[in-house]
C-alpha cells in the first residue's frame, strides 16, 4: 500500500517503514517527479499506455480506444519513417525534451489542473485519463522497482475543490478520471483523502495535546484550508469526520504565482503596458493568453491562426513593434511553457535572493529581465487576497480560532508568503511543514490506517 500525492507540480509516493512514513526515491527522478509529460506526438500516448497495462486490462482498453489506437499506429509509422523515437518522457526529462525543441512534440505540465474543466468532449476526457494513467503507470512501476514488490492499494490526495466552474460536478469528473486511471494501471483498491487533511495528519504526529489547527496547503493548482481538531488521543481513530471543523479551497496555486510573475516580470519586454501609434493602450488579452498554461481555451485562442493575424496587425500599429514581434515569436514557436518555466525558476530563486535574472535570449539576442521580491508581490496580489479569504472562511466555518497555523506546499517556502501569513493572524503561531512531503506523509499514514 502507498500514499500517492498525484500533485499539480510534483508527484510522490510514500510507504510506512519502521512505524513512520518514508517517501520513496523513484530512480533518477529522486523523491519528487515533476508533473509533466512529453511525447513526440499526442497520439502515441495511447499506444504507450496500452503496452504498460496489466494483461487483463488490455483487451477492454483496446475496445474503448479503438479509434485513437488506429490513429496512433498511423502516427507511429510516420515517426519511424522519419527516424523519430516514440518514447514518452516524464518529470524533468519531459521538460528538457520540450525545451530542446518547443515547436515539436506534445508537452503538458500539471494535467491535474484540467481534470475538472467544464465543457470537455468525451475524447478530451479520455485523453486526460490516458495522460494521468501514463504518469501513474510510470510512477507505480518505479515504486515497485524500489520496493521489489507489487503495489495494489493506494490513497490518493485530492484538493477540496478541483479547478472547474461546476462545483461538485467538476469535482466528480476529476475523481472519476483519477479513479479510472489508477485502476487501469493496476491499483485494486483506490481511496482519496483531502490534501490539507493529510498534511494535518502528519503535523498531528508531533502534537502532545488537543489542538485546533488551521492547515493551509498551497499546491501547484489549488490552495486548500482546513480547520482540524487534532491531538494524540485522536490520531488512532479511523473516522475523523467530526474533527474536520471547516474547510474550503479554490483554484489558486503555485502555477498562478508563476503566471503572475511572468505577466509582471516578462511580458513588459514583449509589449505589455506599451502603446499603439494612436496613443491608445496596447490590448492585453494576448499577453494573458500567452502565459495561461492552466487554461485550455485561453491557450487555444492564443495559438489560433486568427490570433496570429491579429498580432501581425498589432505590430503594424504599435509604437514599439519590436516588442510585439517578440510576442509573435512566442505564438509561432509555441513558447508559453518556456516563459512560465522562466518565471517559476525566478520565483524559486527569489526564495534565497532579493533579485533574479530571467534569460530571454530565445526571443531576442541578449534579452534579459531582472525581477525582485517586489515584482513577485505585485504579480500575485490578487492570489494572496484569495488565500486570505480562504483562511478566514475556514476559521469562520469552524466557529473557533486556530491555536496554530500549519502551512505546507511547495510555494509556501517563499519569504513573500511568510510575511503574508504573519499579517493574517498576527497572534497565532505559524509552523512551516515539509513543503513538498507533508501531504505524501499524511496520505501514507492514512493508507496504513485504512488498509491494515
Amino acid at each position: 500500500m502507498i500514499g500517492f500525492d498525484y500533485g499539480t507540480s510534483n508527484c510522490a509516493v510514500g510507504v510506512m517503514q519502521n512505524g513512520a512514513p518514508s517517501i520513496l526515491s523513484l530512480s533518477e527522478h529522486g523523491k519528487y517527479v515533476a508533473s509533466t509529460l512529453y511525447a513526440p506526438s499526442r497520439e502515441v500516448i495511447v499506444t504507450w499506455l496500452l503496452q504498460q497495462l496489466p494483461e487483463k486490462e488490455q483487451l477492454l482498453f483496446q475496445e474503448q480506444r479503438k479509434v485513437q489506437l488506429q490513429k496512433s499506429n498511423s502516427v507511429l509509422r510516420e515517426l519511424k519513417q522519419d527516424g523519430i523515437p516514440s518514447d514518452l518522457f516524464f518529470g524533468q526529462q519531459a521538460l528538457q525534451a520540450y525545451l530542446a525543441d518547443p515547436e515539436e512534440g506534445y508537452y503538458i505540465k500539471s494535467p491535474k489542473s484540467f481534470l475538472g474543466a467544464s465543457g470537455l468532449y468525451l475524447q478530451q476526457v479520455q485523453l486526460f485519463e490516458d495522460i494521468v494513467a501514463a504518469m501513474m503507470a510510470n510512477i507505480k512501476s518505479l515504486a515497485e522497482q524500489s520496493l521489489k514488490r507489487e503495489i495494489t492499494q493506494t490513497v490518493i490526495g485530492r484538493p477540496i475543490n478541483f479547478q472547474g466552474l461546476k462545483g461538485e460536478e467538476s469535482n466528480q469528473q476529476a475523481i472519476t478520471v483519477l479513479t479510472n486511471a489508477a485502476k487501469r494501471v493496476g491499483f485494486k483498491d483506490v481511496e482519496f483523502q483531502y490534501e490539507p487533511v493529510a498534511a494535518g495528519f502528519e503535523f498531528e504526529s508531533t502534537l502532545t495535546k488537543e489542538t485546533k489547527v488551521l492547515v493551509v496547503d498551497i499546491g501547484g493548482g489549488t490552495t486548500d484550508c482546513s480547520m482540524l481538531l487534532m491531538g494524540p488521543n485522536l490520531r488512532e481513530l479511523d473516522n475523523r469526520t467530526h474533527h474536520l471543523l471547516g474547510h474550503c479551497g479554490e483554484r489558486i496555486g503555485g502555477n498562478d504565482f508563476d503566471i503572475g510573475l511572468a505577466l509582471t516580470g516578462i511580458m513588459p519586454e514583449l509589449g505589455l503596458n506599451s502603446f499603439l501609434k494612436s496613443g491608445k493602450p496596447m490590448p492585453v488579452n494576448s499577453f494573458y493568453q500567452a502565459v495561461a498554461i492552466n487554461k485550455i481555451n485561453e491557450q487555444s485562442e492564443f495559438y489560433s491562426s486568427e490570433n496570429q493575424r491579429f498580432l501581425k496587425e498589432l505590430i503594424r500599429d504599435a509604437q514599439q513593434p519590436e516588442l510585439i514581434n517578440r510576442l509573435l515569436k512566442v505564438q509561432q514557436e509555441r513558447l508559453s511553457y518556456r516563459l512560465v518555466n522562466g518565471a517559476e525558476q525566478a520565483k524559486i530563486g527569489l526564495t534565497d535572493h532579493n533579485e533574479h535574472t530571467i534569460e530571454l535570449s530565445d526571443l531576442d539576442d541578449s534579452l534579459k529581465s531582472t525581477v525582485t521580491k517586489d515584482t513577485l508581490l505585485t504579480g500575485i496580489t490578487r492570489e494572496l487576497k484569495g488565500i486570505a479569504h480562504l483562511m478566514h472562511e475556514a476559521v469562520a466555518q469552524s466557529g473557533h480560532q486556530p491555536d496554530v497555523i500549519f502551512v505546507t506546499g511547495g510555494t509556501a517556502q517563499s519569504p513573500v508568503l511568510h510575511e503574508f501569513f504573519k499579517q493574517q493572524f498576527k497572534d497565532t503561531p505559524i509552523v512551516l511543514g515539509d513543503n513538498f512531503g507533508s501531504v505524501t506523509a499524511g496520505l501514507t499514514r492514512w493508507a496504513n490506517k485504512i488498509y491494515v
